[in-house]
């Protein structure tokens, strides 16, 4: 799947765009070289463009949908940006399935992190210096800026550039080819204006960690671990530097910025590691991949809650929760309260079919740790399994405001519904599960399944007819359905 994903993403952007481009002329004539970022390309144009590639990264089933670690990053960018001198757009954290060191901002804030990312890094402060460059590509509007200082690029152009980034290409003709869709570009030129980007986004994301309070040696850090892979591999770049250039001067500078930023001590929480595992545990091609790894960690005498906890959760993917239960022991004994640890314990009882007991510790977790979104999720799921669909209901209404547009929601409140026999809702909330996945189309469809059952009340038909057509507002005027599509041809 990854091996195809680069050509699934640029052939779907460029028809996409195509289909847009003979949709709405208009929404695609944009000014030419010179003019301001924001005519260049607006922020709603941005935001419509990132999400476009969000959806299709949703679609080829690249996302490491994991409410855990998405927090994690999430908590670390928005910690970021609340230090940030210039203020960013409404921003959108999550994490790829990919083992390959990578990071990305999209067009509308939408910032990506690859697994490999969190696998490469020893602390905490090098993930935030990653963050903290990309959260200053946002802040900086800098490909609404590369597209004013090159030719005219339209729509289709950039989403197939941004394709083809995600997809950390290793052949650069694949790129080049991509930014010269429809037009003729100058690629050297498009180059260093991107070097003169990273610069930019170094000096501006160093400055961002230290008010943030991570250690600014982070950055540098992490710059010095690619540099010493490069050689190591040689032609084999992590895939981060095809698209980050480094060189050994931006290496220096980003040394002397952060010696230049008052020092800072850190004490490292368990945090880091915990979510590290969970990284390495959730995006391996294969669980026992993870479970051989820390099982060889342990065995080599290397018991760090790091380890063991992935161990764990490894054991616990891969159904042996009795095992599971004896690994994880030693670290609840010591961090009765971590919610992570809590977390994967009501797991692996769900898993031993002690439900009552997974429940309680859920409940427990939840009230030390009320606004944390995960442990409502997975308090809401294990309700589900326990068959209690209208208590998790119950639970997920009433904490909506802590649980924000966290799209699990919208899935379970849909299980939910479809356990209560309550269709027309369950209709309405896959439809908006879809609609937030960038599925725009299937969530007409199911909205459409909804309008059509017998006996609606009034109120259920209102909604349902509501929301339908806020999400048929975002496609264009000429769009059908897939069905009426193919009766008219």
């Amino acid at each position: 799947m990854k091996k195809t994903l680069l050509s699934c993403l640029t052939a779907a952007a460029l028809l996409a765009a195509a289909a847009t481009q003979a949709e709405s002329p208009a929404a695609l004539d944009l000014p030419q070289i010179g003019e301001p970022a924001d005519n260049a390309l607006s922020p709603s144009e941005e935001k419509a463009l990132g999400g476009r590639v969000v959806a299709q990264l949703y679609g080829a089933n690249y996302m490491l949908e994991d409410p855990e670690l998405k927090d994690y990053i999430s908590t670390l960018g928005w910690r970021l940006a609340s230090a940030s001198q210039t203020k960013p757009p409404n921003l959108t954290f999550f994490m790829i399935r990919d083992p390959r060191i990578n990071a990305f901002a999209l067009p509308g804030g939408y910032i990506g992190v690859n697994a490999g990312l969190m696998l490469a890094a020893s602390n905490e402060s090098e993930v935030a210096g990653v963050l903290g460059h990309e959260l200053a590509h946002v802040t900086q509007r800098h490909i609404a800026r590369t597209q004013e200082d090159t030719q005219a690029a339209t729509v289709a152009t950039w989403l197939a550039v941004i394709a083809a980034i995600i997809a950390g290409s290793a052949d650069p003709d694949v790129v080049v080819g991509a930014l010269s869709v429809g037009q003729a570009m100058n690629y050297q030129r498009q180059v260093n204006y991107t070097r003169a980007h990273e610069l930019e986004a170094d000096r501006i994301g160093i400055q961002t960690m230290a008010r943030a309070g991570f250690d600014p040696a982070g950055m540098s850090g992490f710059f010095s671990k690619l540099e010493q892979q490069t050689r190591l591999y040689g032609s084999g770049l992590p895939e981060i530097l095809r698209t980050h250039p480094l060189t050994t001067n931006r290496i220096a500078e980003a040394r002397s910025r952060a010696a230049e930023m008052p020092r800072v001590s850190l004490k490292e929480s368990i945090e880091f590691g915990l979510m590290q595992a969970r990284a390495r545990v959730l995006s391996a091609e294969r669980p026992s991949e993870a479970m051989d790894h820390y099982s060889n960690e342990l065995a080599a005498g290397h018991d760090t809650p790091t380890n063991r906890y992935g161990l764990a959760l490894a054991l616990s993917v891969q159904g042996q929760a009795d095992s599971a239960a004896g690994v994880l022991a030693p670290l609840l004994e010591k961090y009765p309260r971590h919610v992570t640890l809590n977390l994967l314990q009501a797991r692996i009882l769900a898993l031993q079919q002690k439900n009552d007991a997974a429940l309680a510790v859920l409940s427990r977790t939840t009230q030390l740790y009320p606004r944390y979104a995960p442990a409502l999720l997975e308090y809401a799921d294990t309700l589900m399994a326990a068959g209690k669909p209208a208590e998790a209901r119950q639970l997920l209404i009433t904490r909506e405001q802590t649980l924000g547009t966290q799209l699990e929601t919208y899935n379970l409140l849909a299980q939910a519904a479809r356990e209560l026999d309550n269709l027309p809702e369950a209709s309405y909330q896959t439809g908006v599960y879809l609609f937030l996945r960038g599925d725009a189309g299937n969530a007409i469809a199911q909205l459409d399944a909804g309008l059509r059952l017998p006996d609606l009340t009034p109120q259920e038909r209102a909604r349902l007819a509501a929301k339908r057509q806020e999400v048929r507002d975002t496609l264009p005027e000429n769009w059908r359905p897939p069905r009426e599509q193919r009766d008219r041809m």
